[in-house]
């Protein structure tokens, strides 16, 4: 039975107003912190791989996949408000699901936001060598790319990756307030790019592109809704930032619900205008940067140049908000005894865990810059979709454990919201590749061989039960 031993509601939110961590952050910071996870490489590189695959109906992909989120997201923000502790969906599974779920969901997330860090550094490095070649500049082609990556060249150590992961470990080093005031700044600018893609790109739709709508049928349109899912991973994170927040039962709900629907309104235009401009299948020549390139063929090259710029920022946001909610999710964990406790402490000035936010931002740098991105991209949606199921069956179980504790946002439509919401999850899941499940089944069970070798001894409740 200690696999399903759970943790003390009551104390967990009592003892998360004693851990030292500021309390700095609104409800407009954690919007921002939102959008600044979600819109970088979802909008900037997969809307060509989408595009390819579903064809104008692009767009209703974009809108499964946030409907999926969006369900997921209720249940994320009840929890969020009603227990604002750190640790996301992690600390939820451990009051709810018990011990062994939330090790699991725990152990699966540092992996998903530890690659999608990875993931997103490669692709800020294609992104600014592209820009930075424009001026001339060029690296070494050894130190461009990861070994293996670029066909034809010799590469070793893709440096503008592992650089600007040790940039965005240092500023999350330093504190919360000063990354959330750069996160915000760039947030800003890419929501422009955004906008900017819009509307310059409305007055250059062509509605004879998006016939045949719907050229591979639903089976295409599905495929295309579990890789864009990807496009709005990261607004969970929000949650991950419960114990830096200063109203957390206000604030949580509204910087998750927020930003989930600022980003489906401009993923929908962008799809919408993109493929107006570009018949579908010609993106698949030009699946790196189909946004720019949609505005080249415009004619519009000065924005072309300007979204480039902003994929860059986009792209830096990401890896920030992403790197954040895994170390406070690892702080959770260890926090709890089942990973060691230097993981969890807190330096004096800084009121950050330094320690694990550099162990992290070291190990997923020489990740980003030594793995190719195609085999870093395998794992991120199907541990993400098994997490939302999660949360949503997890809000369920405390409504019956728990029917009187107080809650600030309460998910509507329950039972059936979270089951329509663990039923999406479970259907994009089904839509991915055969060899996405294989990594992820092979992961777990390193999983579940830390935790038996050392996490279950090692447990808080375990050793407060003796």
């Amino acid at each position: 039975m200690s696999l399903f031993r759970k943790k003390n509601v009551e104390q967990m939110i009592a003892g998360a107003e004693r851990t030292g961590l500021k309390k700095a952050l609104g409800a407009l910071d954690l919007t921002f912190l939102g959008i600044g996870a979600i819109i970088g490489t979802g909008i900037f590189v997969l809307t060509g791989t989408g595009a390819v695959q579903a064809g104008p109906a692009l767009m209703i992909a974009f809108l499964i996949a946030a409907v999926a989120c969006a369900l997921a997201g209720l249940a994320y923000a009840e929890f969020a408000s009603t227990i604002p502790v750190a640790g996301s969906i992690y600390t939820y599974s451990y009051a709810t699901l018990g011990e062994l779920a939330a090790w699991v969901i725990g152990w699966d997330l540092m992996l998903e936001y530890g690659l999608a860090t990875s993931a997103v550094s490669v692709g800020w490095s294609g992104y600014l060598q592209s820009l930075v070649a424009g001026f001339g500049l060029k690296l070494p082609v050894a130190l461009t790319a990861a070994p293996g990556a670029v066909p034809g060249a010799t590469t070793l150590f893709n440096l503008p990756a592992f650089l600007v992961m040790m940039v965005i470990t240092t500023l999350l080093s330093v504190g919360v307030r000063e990354s959330t005031r750069v996160n915000n700044l760039m947030v800003g600018i890419k929501v422009l790019v955004v906008l900017a893609v819009i509307a310059v790109g409305v007055f250059h739709v062509q509605p004879a592109n998006w016939h045949p709508f719907m050229p591979h049928g639903w089976h295409g349109v599905f495929g295309a809704a579990a890789v864009m899912f990807f496009a709005f991973i990261g607004f969970d994170s929000v949650s991950s930032a419960a114990e830096e927040v200063k109203n957390p039962k206000r604030d949580l709900p509204i910087g998750i619900i927020a930003s989930l629907a600022i980003c489906a309104v401009l993923y929908v235009a962008v799809a919408a205008v993109v493929t107006g401009i570009v018949p579908a299948p010609r993106f698949a020549d030009n699946i790196a940067h189909p946004v720019s390139y949609a505005l080249q063929v415009a004619g519009e090259n000065w924005v072309a140049g300007f979204i480039d710029l902003g994929a860059v920022l986009g792209m830096l946001t990401v890896i920030l908000v992403m790197s954040y909610g895994q170390t406070r999710i690892i702080f959770a964990m260890s926090r709890d005894g089942l990973l060691p406790q230097v993981l969890s402490r807190v330096h004096p000035r800084f009121a950050t865990p330094v320690t694990t936010t550099w162990l992290v931002g070291i190990f997923f740098g020489l990740i980003g810059a030594l793995v190719p991105l195609n085999v870093l991209a395998e794992l991120i949606n199907i541990g993400t979709l098994a997490a939302f199921s999660m949360v949503s069956i997890a809000v369920l179980v405390l409504r019956r454990t728990h029917p009187h504790l107080p809650r600030s946002f309460r998910c509507p439509g329950v039972p059936v919201v979270p089951l329509l919401a663990v039923a999406a999850c479970v259907f994009l899941m089904v839509n991915l590749q055969l060899i996405t499940w294989i990594a992820f089944v092979v992961w777990l069970a390193i999983g579940l061989a830390v935790y038996f070798g050392y996490s279950r001894k090692h447990s808080l409740l375990a050793r407060t039960k003796h």
